[in-house]
């Protein structure tokens, strides 16, 4: 388990490092070619962070509203906070709000800027189909998410995203304004093959880069996912149970109907059927299930 959550903060921490080394290669084309120097890049940060910063104060309203979810007593689901009450404690952070979906597909989610704010969300199906062990082996999961910040540091990738994002369309604008004519070239008179070939490369890495960002988001995305695995496995010292919950989960048929391409990367296990193949795995939120289950079969 240890070394399990080591290597997931590891390889977490090298594709945010890999990101931030990505926009500053970017950025250095974005002066080069259009001049607009570090006030541009101030500009971008400041319009990513604002958009940023909104869905991160109201997110947990936003995705609870979309999702039909509605808060939960503990008289109505005295087993659901037992778990949950339980899980807190031994994870060292106060107990989440309970919430669920009316809904018999099987599936939950954690949302909330920390863990005083924190939601944790089931769906009706989820507490009739799982037993006490996979219900615990569920909750510890979406329990890690909360306790590593992962909706914290989702935030800090989608700015840096939209930042990647404002630069590659203000790049492509200035070319398109400008004939491709960068600050540099013809007006210092550097009009040699160097030149021309950073152009180039400047216009391909702005029609890219938006398309690379994604990918990198998405991978840290899935290396949460494999850390919250092994995080949640170490709160209730049963792998066995989260696998088993995993299995069941994604063997169910039945949609959730609440859920959306806007809400998906947050369950547990992706609620949108039918995702396969290995360009789908490169746009998924989600690790597949069967190295999910490998991986904590192997604690």
């Amino acid at each position: 388990m240890y070394e399990q959550i080591s290597r997931n903060k590891w390889k977490s921490a090298a594709l945010v490092v890999f990101f931030m080394a990505f926009i500053f290669l970017l950025t250095w084309f974005f002066e080069y070619e259009t001049g607009w120097g570090k006030g541009g890049l101030a500009l971008a940060v400041v319009i990513a962070m604002a958009m940023a910063a909104a869905g991160y104060y109201s997110s947990d309203k936003v995705v609870l509203a979309i999702s039909r979810a509605r808060p939960v007593t503990k008289e109505e689901y005295p087993y659901l906070y037992n778990v949950v009450e339980g899980l807190a404690i031994a994870a060292g952070i106060p107990a989440p709000r309970c919430y669920v979906i009316d809904d018999t597909a099987p599936n939950a989610f954690a949302t909330g800027r920390n863990s005083q704010n924190a939601v944790i969300c089931v769906t009706t199906g989820l507490l009739e189909k799982l037993n006490r062990v996979e219900l615990e082996g569920v909750v510890a999961h979406e329990m890690s998410h909360i306790k590593n910040y992962d909706v914290r540091l989702q935030t800090v990738v989608v700015v840096m995203a939209g930042v990647v994002a404002l630069l590659s369309d203000w790049m492509l604008r200035s070319f398109f304004w400008s004939g491709g004519r960068r600050r540099g070239g013809r007006e210092r008179g550097g009009s040699g093959g160097a030149g021309a070939i950073l152009i180039v490369v400047g216009l391909v890495l702005a029609l890219l880069a938006p398309f690379f960002a994604t990918i990198i988001q998405l991978a840290i995305s899935r290396k949460r996912e494999f850390l919250a695995d092994a995080s949640g496995a170490m709160l209730t010292r049963y792998p066995p149970g989260l696998a088993s919950a995993l299995r069941k989960i994604s063997a169910d048929t039945e949609p959730l109907e609440a859920a959306n391409k806007a809400t998906a990367h947050l369950y547990i296990v992706n609620p949108l059927k039918g995702i396969g193949g290995t360009v789908n795995k490169l746009f998924s939120t989600h690790p597949p299930i069967e190295e999910r289950i490998a991986a904590l079969e192997k604690m």
